[in-house]
């Protein structure tokens, strides 16, 4: 490793909000990793320190010689770099591996390229294709390629109480700053976090999307935890999509709705029995 041969800390660069958003503000999410959660996966797998640089207007008009002076030499004073090959930065993408390896023998720093992570399948690994598999109701596929199951976080909020009323209390989150992936029920297995910690764990079933039959203006992550009864309002709660159950459905009635909910329970643990998840 690049920063223990130089004796150096481990840290990675990134930048908030992420370029597309500040370019796109108004395109569809496509975040697979929100910052929070792409900051505890960093330190879990080594990382010393996590660098956050505002992108804005005056980032953006950086050139490439200008964003390797100001950022990575004279603000980080980096060392070593580690990058894909495909690398782009600067003003207009102007900067390269190439380019970052010049200057890196000029200023004293080292440039390593790493080969793109692969599939089984000796394929590429894309986010494309992780986005398309999400989108489309597969999440083991989406996990398969990440390399862990998908989640998403955030502060439990206050609800309408619909699922207490129907007896199936859940824990709900809203998707701001998701990627939208396929409405429908899910098994999930979700974890109460404090910190940086997972608390408690629990297998659920989970509906995502608009809710047909009691519609909302926005998409809603709505868990139901098997076997847990308790208050988890502004508790923060990490919720992993294991397994696609269903579609939503518009319903002829309350009871029809409480029969398909008994099913998507039996449903989601036998889905994480298949998956061997556990808590």
């Amino acid at each position: 490793m690049v920063a223990k041969e130089k004796s150096a800390p481990l840290g990675v660069l990134a930048f908030e909000p992420h370029p597309q958003e500040f370019f796109r503000p108004e395109a569809e999410c496509f975040r697979l990793t929100p910052f929070r959660s792409k900051a505890r996966l960093l330190s879990q797998n080594g990382v010393n320190v996590l660098y956050a640089f505002p992108f804005d207007a005056a980032l953006a008009k950086q050139s490439a010689e200008e964003f390797v002076r100001i950022v990575l030499v004279d603000s980080l004073g980096v060392r070593g770099i580690v990058i894909g090959d495909d690398f782009r930065f600067g003003k207009e993408r102007g900067g390269n591996a190439g380019f970052l390896e010049a200057k890196g023998r000029e200023l004293g720093f080292s440039v390593e390229l790493f080969a793109p992570v692969t599939s089984s399948g000796e394929q590429k690994i894309s986010s494309t294709d992780i986005r398309t598999a999400l989108r489309s109701g597969r999440p083991e596929e989406a996990a398969a390629l990440l390399g862990h199951w998908w989640t998403i976080e955030g502060h439990v909020q206050n609800g309408d109480h619909r699922g207490r009323e129907l007896g199936y209390p859940t824990a709900n989150l809203n998707l701001k700053g998701y990627l939208r992936p396929a409405f429908g029920v899910y098994a999930v297995r979700a974890r109460v976090v404090e910190g940086d910690k997972a608390v408690a764990c629990h297998a659920g079933v989970a509906n995502l999307g608009v809710r047909p039959m009691f519609k909302t203006h926005e998409p809603l992550l709505e868990t139901h935890l098997l076997g847990f009864s308790g208050n988890l309002y502004g508790k923060h709660l990490a919720v992993e999509l294991i397994s696609y159950l269903r579609p939503e459905l518009n319903l002829d009635s309350v009871e029809a709705l409480k029969s398909y909910m008994k099913t998507d329970v039996a449903a989601a643990l036998a889905a994480l029995d298949h998956a061997g998840v556990r808590c």
